[in-house]
C-alpha cells in the first residue's frame, strides 16, 4: 500500500478511530491490532510475503528468549562452547540467508557464469523466478539488531510476541524504514499510549509535509530525470548535468518524504519514530553527509559492522579497510547490481581520502564562511557524481552517461526545452524552488509556536499537492531495497 494512494487515504483514518476509540482500553488488544493493520498494510501487495516477515520476527523472537533461558540456566558447559553465540549467529545466517535467496541468488549466479564466460568456460546454471518483497532489506535489518542486542545484553529479551510482532511489522516504517532499534521502539509497546491531540496536529503536519516533498517535488523532478535517462543517447552535456542535479533532489525528497510521512503516521498513534535525515546537502565532509542522510542506516552499519570489525580503534590502514567494507556491503544492500556496489566503493573512498586529509592536514579557522560553502558545493558534487551510478540500471548505461557527459556540449534543443516544459510551468517551478529551501530551514519536527499556524501551514499545503500534485501514484524510490 502506497502513502501516496486513496487505498492508504482510506485506510488510515480507519485504523485511527478503531485505535483510539476501539481498542484504546486495552493495551495488549491495541497491540494485536496494530499488527493486523500492519499485516493488512504489507499485505496490499502480496499476501503471501506475510509469511516471510512473520517467520523473520518468530526466529529473532524465539532467538531472544533462548539465549535468555542459556543466560539463566545454572548449566556449566566448557568454556568453547558459547551457546549464545551460536543461536545469535545461527539467527543471523537465517534471516540474511532468506535475504539473500530473494534479493542476491539470480545476482551472484549472473557474476559468476560471468566471470567463467570471460575465461572461456561456458556454464548454463538455472536461475530463479522469484519476486523482491516489498522492505525485506528494512525488516530483516530490524529484526537482526533486536536479536544481536539481545546477544550483547544491551537490552532484555521481551516474553510479549504481539508486542514484538507489532515492534518489527509497524507499518509506518515497515517498507523504507527508519530502521528503528528495539531500544527505543519496543519499549513503546509497553506503555499505555493515551490520545494527545497536539501529538495527532503535528503527526498530520508531518504527512501533509512528508505528502508535498514527495508528490510535488520529488515526482515533477522525475520527470526530466526519467526523460533524460530514457534517452542518454540523445541527451547532452548540459541535459545530463540537469539530470544529475535534479536525481540529487528527488532522491532526497522521495525518501526524506516516506520517512517524514513515517514519522507523521506513527505520532498519530503515540510513537516517536528517529529523525532519519538532517539537512544532509548541508554536510561539509563525506562523514559529515552520511551522519545526515539514513541516519538509521548508517548507524545500523557503523554499529553492527563498523564497529565489530575494530572501528577507528585501529591501525590506519586497517580503518581504511573497515570503511571500504562497509560502504561496499552498504552499495550491496541498496541492490542486487554492480551500479549499486560501485557507488558504495565510491562512497567507501570518499571517506577514505577524508581520513587521510584529515590525518595529513590541519586547516585553520580562517575564512570560515567562505570554506564552509566550497566544502558543501564539494560535497554536493561529489555526492551527485555517485548518485549517477545508482540512477543508472546498468553499468552499460552508466558508462555511456559519462561518456555522454565528456562531450562538453552545452547546446539547448528542441527535446530539452520540450523536457523542461513537460517538467514544470512557471508557478511549479516557483514552489520547487521554495520548498528545497524550506526542507533545509523548517525544523525537523515541524513544530509551531501556535496551532493556527499548524491549520494555515496544513491548508496552504495541501491546496499546492492538490494544485501542483503529481499524477499516477508513483512507487517510492526506496520501494525496491
Amino acid at each position: 500500500m502506497l502513502f501516496n494512494s486513496i487505498a492508504f487515504a482510506i485506510f488510515l483514518p480507519i485504523v485511527f478511530v478503531l485505535y483510539w476509540f476501539v481498542f484504546q482500553r486495552n493495551l495488549k488488544l491495541q497491540n494485536f491490532f496494530i499488527v493486523v493493520a500492519s499485516y493488512l498494510f504489507y499485505g496490499w501487495w502480496n499476501w503471501r510475503f506475510l509469511l516471510l516477515i512473520a517467520f523473520t520476527s518468530f526466529c529473532s523472537w524465539g532467538c531472544g528468549l533462548l539465549m535468555q533461558c542459556v543466560n539463566e540456566s545454572k548449566i556449566t558447559l566448557p568454556r568453547f562452547i558459547n551457546v549464545c553465540k551460536l543461536l545469535s549467529i545461527s539467527n543471523i545466517v537465517l534471516n540474511l540467508g532468506i535475504l539473500g535467496v530473494f534479493k542476491y541468488y539470480n545476482f551472484f549466479v549472473d557474476s559468476f557464469v560471468s566471470a567463467f564466460a570471460a575465461a572461456g568456460i561456458h556454464l548454463q546454471p538455472s536461475t530463479l523466478n522469484i519476486i523482491l518483497p516489498v522492505g525485506i532489506s528494512f525488516y530483516t535489518f530490524q529484526a537482526l539488531s533486536y536479536s544481536i542486542d539481545v546477544y550483547k545484553r544491551k537490552i532484555e529479551p521481551t516474553k510479549d510476541i504481539v508486542a514484538f510482532f507489532a515492534f518489527v511489522s509497524f507499518f509506518p516504517q515497515l517498507v523504507a524504514g527508519p530502521i528503528e532499534r528495539a531500544a527505543n521502539l519496543l519499549p513503546q509497546f509497553y506503555k499505555k499510549r493515551i490520545f494527545n491531540s497536539e501529538n495527532a496536529i503535528n503527526g498530520f503536519t508531518l504527512i501533509i509535509y512528508g505528502l508535498f516533498k514527495k508528490i510535488v517535488v520529488a515526482d515533477r523532478l522525475a520527470v526530466y530525470v526519467n526523460s533524460v535517462f530514457n534517452n542518454i543517447e540523445g541527451a547532452n552535456t548540459l541535459s545530463l548535468t540537469i539530470a544529475a542535479i535534479f536525481f540529487s533532489f528527488q532522491i532526497y525528497c522521495d525518501f526524506s518524504g516516506y520517512s517524514t510521512i513515517a514519522r507523521g503516521t506513527a505520532k498519530l498513534f503515540g510513537f516517536e519514530l528517529m529523525i532519519n535525515f538532517n539537512k544532509p546537502y548541508l554536510a561539509t565532509s563525506i562523514p559529515d553527509f552520511w551522519r545526515r542522510w539514513h541516519i538509521s542506516l548508517s548507524t545500523w552499519f557503523r554499529d553492527y559492522v563498523y564497529i565489530p570489525l575494530g572501528g577507528n580503534r585501529v591501525t590506519l590502514s586497517r580503518n581504511c579497510f573497515n570503511l571500504m567494507v562497509v560502504f561496499l556491503v552498504s552499495g550491496l544492500w541498496h541492490g542486487a547490481n554492480i551500479t549499486f556496489i560501485i557507488w558504495g566503493g565510491l562512497h567507501g573512498v570518499f571517506q577514505v581520502i577524508s581520513l587521510l586529509f584529515k590525518r595529513m592536514f590541519r586547516i585553520e579557522n580562517t575564512n570560515v564562511i567562505f570554506r564552509r560553502f566550497i566544502s558543501i558545493a564539494m560535497v554536493f558534487v561529489l555526492v551527485t557524481f555517485s548518485w549517477m551510478f545508482f540512477r543508472a540500471e546498468s553499468l552499460n548505461e552508466a558508462q555511456v552517461y559519462f561518456a555522454k557527459m565528456m562531450e562538453m556540449d552545452f547546446t539547448i534543443n528542441s527535446t530539452q526545452l520540450s523536457a523542461a516544459k513537460e517538467l514544470l510551468n512557471f508557478a511549479a517551478s516557483f514552489f520547487v524552488i521554495i520548498l528545497i529551501y524550506l526542507s533545509y530551514i523548517l525544523p525537523n519536527d515541524m513544530q509551531f509556536k501556535k496551532r493556527l499556524s499548524y491549520i494555515l501551514f496544513n491548508i496552504i499545503t495541501i491546496l499546492i499537492i492538490i494544485l501542483l500534485g503529481m499524477d499516477g501514484k508513483s512507487e517510492f524510490i526506496y520501494f525496491q531495497f
